[in-house]
This record gives C-alpha cells, sequence and structure tokens, in this order.
C-alpha cells in the first residue's frame, strides 16, 4: 500500500514511530524485539506499525508465529524530495561557518566572503 498526500508526514511526526523506523534501518525486525527495544507495549508498538505500514514506511511478511517487520525506503520518497532543498541551504550555511570559523582561529587569514 502506498502513502496518499501527508501519511508519510503524519506518521514520522510521532516520536515513538521514528524510533521504530531507527531500529528497522537497522534490518527487518520481529515484533517482539520491537516491542522489547522501544520499551512500547506490543499493543501500541502494533499500532505504529499498522501506521508506518499504511503510509508506506515498512512492511511485514509473516514468518511461521511471527511477524517480521522491515523498511521500506522508496516509502521516505516524499521526505526525501521535502528535505532535499534544506540540504543544500545547511551546506552553504555549514560551509559559511567554517570559513567563519576558521578566520576567527587565524585572524590574518583574509576573509573570502567580503
Amino acid at each position: 500500500m502506498s502513502a496518499t498526500g501527508g501519511e508519510v508526514f503524519e506518521a514520522v511526526a510521532e516520536g515513538s514511530r521514528r524510533v521504530i523506523l531507527d531500529l528497522l534501518a537497522r534490518g527487518p525486525r520481529p515484533v517482539g524485539e520491537i516491542v522489547t527495544a522501544t520499551g512500547l507495549s506490543q499493543p501500541n508498538a502494533s499500532r505504529h506499525l499498522r501506521i508506518l505500514r499504511e503510509a508506506g514506511l515498512v512492511a511485514s511478511r509473516a514468518d511461521g508465529q511471527r511477524r517480521i517487520y522491515e523498511l521500506r525506503p522508496a516509502g521516505l520518497a516524499e521526505l526525501i524530495g521535502w528535505v532535499a532543498p534544506y540540504q543544500a541551504l545547511w551546506k552553504t550555511s555549514l560551509d559559511a561557518l567554517e570559513r567563519h570559523l576558521d578566520a576567527e582561529a587565524d585572524p590574518d587569514t583574509e576573509r573570502e566572503d567580503h
């Protein structure tokens, strides 16, 4: 199932779901391991996983009696597309900060921005 509209943003807006995504970014996990790692109750973990699945951010599969969840990187495309313009801004700002700090550390260095 793929996300529509702001489902992806709504799904990652909640902190526990971001923790689950971080955990799944390290590899597929059964629900029991997600419960243990996050400290959530099983019903709460299942609810968060359902929301993430409906948003297209995770997929699940049966493995005997267990459900295994894994991250769907393609589901993050909406977030990546939204963040991309800001990455360029951050890089420019960080480069300017680095030049400023270098100039402060070595006052004899000619400033590049003036």
